[in-house]
C-alpha cells in the first residue's frame, strides 16, 4: 500500500494531551484509526487522552476482553474503541460485529489492526506508535487518500 500522506509527532509523555487535539484537528474527517504499536507503546494511552478531548464521560479503558466498548462523545458522538489483540482471524473479527462498528459512519478506534487488516476500510488513518525511551515517543500517522505531506515535530 501506498502512502500518500504523512505526519509525524515526536512527543514527551507530558506533551500527549496537546498532541491528541492535534491529532484530531488535522484528521478528523477520518472514521477508522488504526493504531499500530508494541504492548505498552501507548495505543490505550493515546485513545484514552483522546476520548477525555472528545468530552467522553464514560471510563475508557481497553476492550481486550470484549473487543468492542462504545463510548458516547459531546464532540464527535459514538466512538467505537476496539481491541483485536485476541482475535485469531478475520472471520472471528466478523463473528464479533467489528464489521457492523467499522461500517456505522461512526469514529472507530482500532488496537492491533494487523489482525483483521482486510476489513479495514480503503480511507482508514493508520497510526503507528513508537517508542523513543521511557518518556518520549513518536507518532507516524499514514493515509491513503490524501496528497497533503505534513511534518510535526514537537
Amino acid at each position: 500500500m501506498e502512502y500518500l500522506c504523512g505526519m509525524e509527532i515526536i512527543y514527551s509523555i507530558g506533551d500527549i494531551r496537546h498532541v491528541a487535539g492535534q491529532v484530531w484537528d488535522k484528521c478528523r474527517q477520518y472514521k477508522v484509526w488504526a493504531f499500530d504499536a508494541g504492548m505498552g507503546a501507548g495505543k490505550t494511552t493515546f485513545i484514552h487522552t483522546l476520548c477525555e478531548l472528545l468530552q467522553v464521560k464514560s471510563a475508557v479503558s481497553s476492550p481486550t476482553f470484549a473487543i468492542i466498548n462504545e463510548y458516547k462523545s459531546e464532540v464527535a458522538g459514538t466512538i467505537y474503541h476496539m481491541d483485536w489483540y485476541r482475535l485469531k482471524d478475520e472471520e472471528e473479527a466478523i463473528q464479533a460485529g467489528v464489521e457492523d462498528s467499522l461500517y456505522s459512519g461512526s469514529l472507530c478506534l482500532v488496537e492491533w489492526p494487523t489482525k483483521a487488516a482486510g476489513l479495514l476500510p480503503d480511507d482508514t488513518l493508520f497510526i503507528n506508535i513508537e517508542v523513543i525511551d521511557e518518556h518520549t515517543r513518536k507518532l507516524v500517522i499514514n493515509t491513503v487518500d490524501d496528497d497533503i505531506f505534513l511534518q510535526l515535530e514537537k
